[in-house]
């Protein structure tokens, strides 16, 4: 009987220690500044394709001519990607639409780019697609900028 309560009081600090940790990774990501929710696809389907699969809940952070993304649910202290401005061209905005509806945030706008070659698509909100856009359109002289 004590061996159980032992287990379980470990089991549940275990549990709060790494909620703790998880918040505090997210503090850390956002103490910097510059930060937005944004759910990311890489490899993203044609155009038309409006399933949820593939979508993973993120925050982004401006970092000079970066965004350096990071998934919410992990423990990872570096960014999953990295984007650089030269190498983003907006080829689309549109509404979720089916599936994806489910699988993002309920007032996000899906952003279909390439990346370096790399078809992805960001869904975040209308003030951080402004953000966003104003961020890619600030790019210094001579560097090339592709907004649809």
């Amino acid at each position: 009987m004590i061996l159980a309560v032992v287990v379980c009081a470990l089991v549940i600090v275990l549990v709060l220690v790494g909620l703790f940790v998880f918040g505090l990774r997210r503090r850390l990501i956002q103490r910097s500044g510059g930060t937005f929710d944004c759910s990311l696809r890489w490899n993203a389907p044609e155009p038309g394709d409006t399933s949820g699969k593939g979508w993973s809940y993120g925050v982004a952070r401006y970092n000079g001519d970066r965004i350096a993304w990071f998934r919410v649910f992990s423990y990872a202290p570096r960014p999953r990607r990295v984007l650089e401005r030269s190498a983003i061209e907006v080829v689309d905005r549109r509404a979720p639409e089916g599936e994806e509806e489910l699988a993002l945030l309920s007032d996000a706008i899906v952003l279909g780019c390439t990346h370096a070659g790399t078809r992805i698509e960001l869904a975040m909100s209308e003030d951080a697609l402004t953000g966003f856009l104003a961020w890619l359109e600030a790019a210094p002289p001579g560097q090339r900028v592709n907004v649809a």
